[in-house]
């Protein structure tokens, strides 16, 4: 099957295709019928045009069947399937090799009565084959398409029709690039194809050149890369005919070179050469008949580079402006586009000021393209402007100076009557237009454009022009005003992108050379001759570079090779150019006779080059000669040759141009860039001063007639106005400098000032020294060369014209080319060179550069014997030899530093092992002490316990019976007291306690609070002791009830205590539920009967148990907290398992009781981590009850090793395993000394990554803590600082400036990844802390940054080793950098902290000032209340104020103001 146009696909639904049905046994004799079908055909369709085709039997069913592989399974379509577009599912390989495809087919079947499928001979249909395939082989039938490669070296037979079918087979699959070794060929598509976007720069980066698809993305890169390696100069030679793509090449490559230079920031270099592209294209571009956007002038793109590799300055060098296109244009080709750009794109305002008009109403402009946006492309013009540095005033004065030209070739002239030899202006009304534009008087001009002035010996003639003189002058100075706003336009450019530096220090350079290219016009003229002229020397310099040098160094050397003949186009450079009978010299020597004429010109060139095989002339009598190029035979006219070699203005007309009042149009006329910019700074002052004194004038008159006014004027002194200077000022020293640059290519400025003594050189001569030039510098570069092919004469998109291919691939010398490359060697080697490059290779001893080593080892490595030489002094290698020598390069750099890293560990191994077995007696009797002095401390503390417990004891039995003594006694008393009632009498028992005293509780208080008194000044009896001894003595031992579940709301349990969290020493524990209502509220309460002061009694007495108890818990923190951290292990990590429980040691911050034995649990105990079971450490192994959230170890995940998304979800930014090691080693190793820098044994790193992983961890130390956080950080696949951005940071570290180090650091950073970002700032974070402990732990910022940076800034696994050794210093500084920079920024917080809580004191202090003198004044409302009270209530009162000072603190000062009266307080 085939499909009808270009490449094999279209898109339109009413598109035709044919369908190839092959009929099988069917149809026999026919291999296929080719039907024709579109997208909405069905298969019933397609079936009936195969029946009527081949006349085939009616009464027969049939089907079409699909295959995609040969003998392999069909497919039935069913009658209302669209076999079109099934087939555009196909691949499309298979879609454009249509002569050749037998996977691919459609088959036409008979179906049988019952529905099967006959399917008939498979012999027959082998045979058919078979057939087919001897049809091809005797020409019946086409060849089918060979394979494609991207390479012409690669082609099996090479020949002219192998490399044009070649070529045009990848050109029909859309690959407009081929390589020749390195040689880049590129085939213009007219079309834009989408492999130019940011994933393809990315693709081709830091890429060998024939990894990838050829692409001219690919030669960018290496030319950069072997820029900083070699530390060399490159150039990119970018050559072809007009139309063939080279100005669209040139800006493809140096975008790509900008853009591995910014590596995600820009110093503002890359913007400028970016944007001086467009405005270069827009004043020296234009349409041709070959070419829509053909340069009419060459430019040599000079990108300097720093060391780093960041785009550091750069230069643009120009060569012959065309400047006949502007007064005249041939058929269907255009002006320069600037000028349909401001004529389309201008505002309203604009065209006013600048006086434009439609472009039919301008002589120079003869038409107008249709259907672009040439609007848009004006607002493109202004914002390249803008980005070089235009100001809006520069833009301005550029525009009017192009509305001026533009009128100034509407000047018609005519002769007056009667007088034959004046002229005068047809349209006399454009005059004042051009001279607003230009600034100049009217009268002036009107002189300079009709009348010469000359001056003879002692007297000034004025001399009227003819009529073909007066336009020759006018379109004259058109084209100088355009030549010297050009030069201009390209000096700025240089300006705003030189670098200070480079007119100091040496520099690194890739330079793009994009020059006309090689045309050939019905009418060829002066410029063509040039052009065509610098093509010549441009491919003699690819000649001497691919044939003649190669072979002449092949030869030298003395290896095995056969000469390859080119074709040297010397003899016709010398016929253009070498003195003293060249074609240029004579011209020059014609332009010096006033009398010469076109013919004196040819007459010449005939005498001096008639035997010449390089040059012909006509047979007919015709002003032309015809030179013979390298690509082809070419004529030129010698019409206006004298003319254009020295084009020039009149010295009339350079004096009314100085004379204008627009000092940007005198400075164009200008030769010398200093000098004018001196006498610009000289007028500058002048005007200044002049300003300044009219301003003195009149602030002096305006201060004598506003004198009796008394107006004062206040003015701040403080106020500074800040001055809005614009970007790229000029200077003398780097106008210096560029002026020596563009020396050679000041033709316009030359030529205007003809009044000089010394003669200007002419254009020709000018063009050959800018050309030598050139020359000189590609000499001095490494060059790469693209050579650019037109595919079609009528700018079709994606049409191969086979003929016109094939005429630029000879006259290139392609087929030369790629025979050199084939059977060359395209890489050298001194012998030198290859010891220093492969010595890690080479066998141990061979460090002499000697040729049998050398060959020696070659042999060994098992290379092809064709694919190297070996000369008397080099080596040569083919690509494929160097690429197989680099990877085994690379290879033994690994090994090696494997090797090394293996060795420098078992070696720090060795030293822990002696040193550990040399401390182990150490160790072992330094615990055997501490065990034994640990059971000598518990024995003490034992029987010490038990003497104060059993006197506790034995303190309350005797309160306790004493108290039942007192009130049997009482009760027997009041017995007998009955008794004695009812006798009549009453007695009196003195000694013993009072009904009042009991009543009012008095006795009872008393004893109470010296009992607590005496127990919290004596101290903590013991930690053995419960809270229930305390409530025994006041609720006659009862056992302790649980809780309030009003007080379990008011805490929350502890799950998972983090260090970074501080404990506070005092907590408000408030038991609401058992105090009166009257005394839960801060309300000023009145003590007036018995039951305020029982309630008052009650409400003091849980107020001293709770902060009993509250001390008490601080107390046994502190001991525990103590204790804990004198430990080496970490006990919140010991874990145990029962019935599905798993405990882990919890600290509990509120009274919790056991869940077993229903006994309170102190402050650190076991808790289940699923299901949150409470319980002692010794009820663990006793309970019963089974987990409800049973552990299941196939749940949990792996912690090492993984993607860092896969530990991170939207409630968790960090990983828990980080959080978990960062807060242990923040809490037990923050104070040791080389936290980061000791290590631990492989075996316990090995079980504790094990249980981070299942969530169970052991007892380790502090070291293998730190060591398996490090191996966490090694582990991830992708390291925190990410590969993509490895490159990156080493650029940015490259950088000269530290602020400019600073900020492409952190806008790095900022292109991290939000996981990757959050735990590199949790880690920062950790490093800060470790880093302000400096004096005690001894890591310093850089310390740490040489532990972490292989951590987290690792290069990738692809980076030549050698390279990744070098940038380990990079890394270390980056990682260093950031520490420093976060620890400043840490600081700083601090510092804002610390003002923050003094000021926040201050105004605390102050609000209990005011709140103490509001209740001073709330208090003494209350004394003048009458209130008896007798002396023992009083007394009670202050006692109680006194107890609860000593026992609670300061903390109840505030309630006590509220509870009792000042009156009471006072006393």
């Amino acid at each position: 099957m085939s499909v009808h146009d270009v490449g094999g696909r279209r898109r339109f639904e009413d598109s035709e295709f044919t369908l190839r049905i092959y009929p099988g046994v069917i149809a026999e004799g026919t291999i296929y019928c080719p039907i024709t079908a579109r997208k909405i055909t069905s298969a019933a369709e397609v079936i009936e045009q195969v029946i009527d085709r081949l006349q085939l039997d009616r009464t027969k069913c049939y089907v079409l069947a699909e295959v995609k592989e040969f003998g392999g399974e069909e497919w039935i379509l069913n009658p209302t399937d669209c076999p079109i577009q099934r087939m555009m599912l196909w691949p499309r390989m298979a879609l454009e090799n249509r002569f050749s495809s037998e996977d691919y087919r459609f088959l036409l079947r008979e179906k049988n009565l019952d529905g099967s499928i006959h399917y008939g001979n498979l012999q027959m249909w082998l045979q058919v084959t078979e057939e087919r395939r001897r049809m091809v082989e005797r020409g019946f039938l086409p060849q089918p398409l060979p394979k494609d490669f991207d390479d012409l070296c690669n082609l099996p037979d090479l020949n002219e029709k192998t490399l044009l079918d070649n070529l045009r087979s990848r050109f029909k699959q859309e690959k407009i690039y081929t390589y020749v070794g390195s040689i880049l060929i590129v085939i213009n598509p007219f079309k834009f194809l989408p492999i130019y976007n940011p994933k393809y720069v990315k693709m081709y980066d830091n890429h060998q050149l024939g990894k990838l698809e050829p692409h001219i993305y690919a030669v960018a890169d290496v030319a950069y890369h072997a820029m900083l390696q070699s530390k060399q100069n490159q150039c990119v030679v970018i050559s072809g005919e007009s139309g063939s793509g080279k100005t669209q090449s040139t800006n493809f490559l140096i975008h790509h070179l900008t853009a591995l230079s910014q590596k995600g920031f820009a110093s503002g270099v890359e913007q400028i050469i970016l944007g001086a592209g467009p405005v270069l294209e827009a004043f020296g571009n234009a349409k041709t008949a070959h070419n829509n956007n053909s340069s009419r002038f060459g430019k040599f793109i000079q990108v300097n580079y720093q060391e780093s590799g960041t785009v550091r300055g750069a230069y643009v060098e120009k060569y012959l402006l065309e400047k006949s296109r502007l007064v005249y244009q041939e058929h269907n080709e255009r002006n320069y586009h600037v000028f349909y750009y401001l004529l389309a794109g201008s505002s309203e305002d604009e065209r006013t000021v600048f006086h434009l008009k439609k472009p039919e109403e301008y002589h120079y402009l003869n038409q107008v393209l249709e259907g672009e946006d040439l609007k848009h492309d004006f607002e493109r013009l202004q914002l390249a402007m803008e980005m070089v540095g235009f100001l809006p005033a520069t833009r301005k004065q550029i525009f009017s100076l192009l509305s001026a030209i533009l009128h100034l070739g509407n000047i018609r002239y005519k002769k007056k009557i009667y007088r034959d030899d004046s002229i005068d202006i047809c349209n006399p009304e454009v005059l004042p237009v051009v001279s607003e534009l230009l600034e100049v008087k009217e009268e002036m001009l009107f002189e300079a454009l009709t009348t010469r002035k000359t001056v003879t010996v002692g007297e000034k003639l004025i001399v009227p022009y003819k009529l073909a003189e007066a336009g020759t002058v006018r379109d004259s100075m058109a084209k100088s005003l355009y030549s010297a706003l050009f030069d201009w336009i390209v000096f700025r450019i240089n300006h705003a992108l030189l670098n200070q530096r480079d007119l100091e220090e040496s520099i690194l350079s890739i330079g793009v050379l994009d020059i006309f290219g090689f045309e050939d016009y019905e009418n060829n003229s002066f410029e063509q001759f040039c052009i065509n002229f610098a093509n010549e020397r441009l491919q003699h310099y690819f000649n001497q570079h691919i044939f003649k040098l190669e072979q002449e160094e092949y030869r030298s050397e003395g290896i095995a090779w056969h000469n390859i003949d080119y074709i040297d186009n010397t003899g016709c450079i010398n016929l253009i150019s070498k003195k003293p009978t060249a074609l240029l010299h004579l011209l020059d020597e014609e332009c010096n006779f006033p009398q010469a004429t076109n013919q004196t010109l040819l007459d010449k060139f005939k005498r001096q080059h008639e035997g010449n095989r390089y040059i012909e002339f006509p047979a007919v009598m015709e002003s032309a000669f015809i030179i013979k190029h390298y690509a082809g035979k070419v004529k030129y006219g010698v019409k206006d040759f004298r003319e254009k070699n020295t084009d020039h203005m009149r010295p009339d007309i350079v004096a009314l141009l100085k004379s204008s009042k627009n000092a940007f149009i005198c400075g164009l006329i200008g030769i010398d860039p200093v000098a004018t910019f001196r006498w610009a700074v000289l007028r500058a002052y002048f005007r200044a001063m002049v300003a300044f004194r009219d301003a003195g004038k009149r602030h002096v008159e305006k201060r004598s007639g506003d004198q009796n006014t008394g107006v004062f004027v206040w003015r701040n002194k403080n106020y500074k106005m800040k001055p809005s200077l614009p970007k790229h000022l000029l200077d003398v020293k780097s106008l210096k400098y560029l002026s020596n640059l563009t020396l050679q290519d000041r033709i316009t400025k030359s030529l205007l000032h003809l009044h000089k003594k010394k003669k200007p050189p002419s254009i020709s001569a000018q063009f050959q020294t800018s050309l030598n030039k050139l020359m000189e510098t590609l000499g001095q570069s490494e060059p790469y060369f693209v050579k650019c092919i037109r595919s079609n004469a009528e700018k079709l998109p994606l049409r191969f014209n086979d003929a016109l291919v094939l005429r630029q691939l000879r006259y290139t010398g392609m087929l030369e080319t790629v025979r050199i490359r084939q059977s060359g060697y395209s890489i050298k080697y001194t012998f030198q060179d290859f010891v220093r490059h492969f010595h890690v290779l080479l066998p141990e001893g061979t460090n002499q550069a000697s040729q049998e080593a050398i060959r020696r080892y070659l042999h060994q490595v098992d290379l092809t014997p064709e694919g190297f030489q070996m000369g008397r002094t080099m080596v040569f290698l083919r690509e494929a030899e160097r690429q197989r020598l680099q990877d085994l390069l690379h290879q033994e750099v690994l090994r090696r530093i494997i090797n090394l890293q293996r060795r420098f560990r078992a070696l720090l191994e060795r030293r822990n092992f002696l040193r550990m077995r040399q401390e182990a007696a150490v160790v072992i009797q330094r615990n055997w002490r501490l065990y034994w002095r640990g059971r000598a401390a518990r024995r003490i503390q034992t029987v010490w316990r038990r003497h104060r417990a059993r006197e506790l004891y034995l303190r309350q039995r005797d309160i306790t019976i004493r108290l039942q003594a007192a009130g049997r006694g009482y009760l027997a008393r009041q017995r007998y007291d009955a008794i004695l009632s009812k006798e009549g009498c009453s007695v009196k028992i003195n000694g013993l306690i009072t009904q009042a005293e009991l009543y009012y509780g008095l006795g009872y208080t008393n004893q109470v609070l010296s009992f607590l008194y005496r127990l919290l000044s004596g101290g903590l009896p013991s930690t053995n002791l419960h809270c229930h001894s305390v409530y025994s003595g006041v609720e006659r031992l009862s056992p302790p009830r649980s809780p309030d579940l009003t007080l379990q709301r008011e805490f929350k349990e502890n799950k998972d205590p983090s260090p970074k969290v501080k404990r506070r020493r005092s907590v408000k524990i408030s038991s609401v539920a058992l105090e009166p209502v009257q005394w839960q509220n801060d309300a000023l309460q009145i003590l007036t009967c018995a039951n305020d002061y029982r309630s008052m009694n009650d409400f003091l007495m849980k107020k001293v148990m709770t902060v009993f108890y509250l001390n008490l818990h601080l107390l046994i923190d502190e001991h525990f907290r103590f204790s804990w951290k004198s430990t080496d292990t970490l006990t919140l990590f010991q874990v145990e398992e029962h019935n599905g429980h798993i405990f882990k040691s919890t600290q509990y911050s509120i009274p919790t009781y056991c869940e077993y034995c229903s006994s309170l649990i102190w402050m650190m105990d076991k808790a289940c981590v699923l299901c949150r079971y409470a319980c002692h450490r010794k009820c663990c192994q006793k309970m019963t009850t089974k987990c409800s959230k049973k552990y299941d170890p196939e749940l949990s995940s792996r912690q090492f090793g993984v993607e860092l998304s896969r530990l991170t979800n939207d409630e968790r930014a960090v990983p828990l395993v980080v959080e978990k090691l960062i807060n242990y080693i923040e809490m037990h190793g923050l104070y040791t000394e080389g936290i980061y820098r000791k290590s631990g044994s492989t075996n316990k790193i090995k079980e504790l990554k094990q249980g981070l992983d299942t969530g169970m961890t052991h007892k380790n130390t502090i070291g293998l803590f730190t060591l398996v956080f490090k191996q966490w950080l090694r582990d991830l696949p992708n390291p925190l600082m990410t590969f993509e951005l490895y490159e990156e940071f080493l650029r940015a570290m490259g950088l000269q400036d530290k602020k400019e180090v600073i900020r492409g650091v952190y806008s790095i950073i900022d292109q991290l990844s939000r996981t990757h970002l959050n735990t590199l700032e949790r880690l920062i974070f950790h490093l800060v802390r470790i880093v302000l402990q400096e004096e005690t732990n001894r890591m310093s910022a850089n310390a740490l940054a040489i532990v972490f940076a292989p951590c987290i800034l690792r290069c990738p696994d692809t980076t030549d080793p050698l390279r990744s050794v070098q940038d380990i210093g990079k890394t270390t500084a980056c990682v260093e950098l950031i520490i420093c920079e976060q620890m400043n920024k840490y600081k700083a917080r601090l510092k804002d902290i610390s003002t923050l809580e003094f000021a926040e004191n201050k105004a605390k202090s102050r609000l209990t000032f005011i709140r103490r003198s509001m209740v001073r004044v709330k208090s003494e409302f209350h004394v003048s209340t009458d209130i008896h009270i007798t002396q023992m209530s009083k007394t009670l009162l202050n006692r109680a104020y006194f107890w609860i000072n000593i026992l609670v603190g300061p903390e109840t000062t505030f309630l006590s103001t509220f509870y009792f009266p000042s009156y009471f307080r006072g006393s």
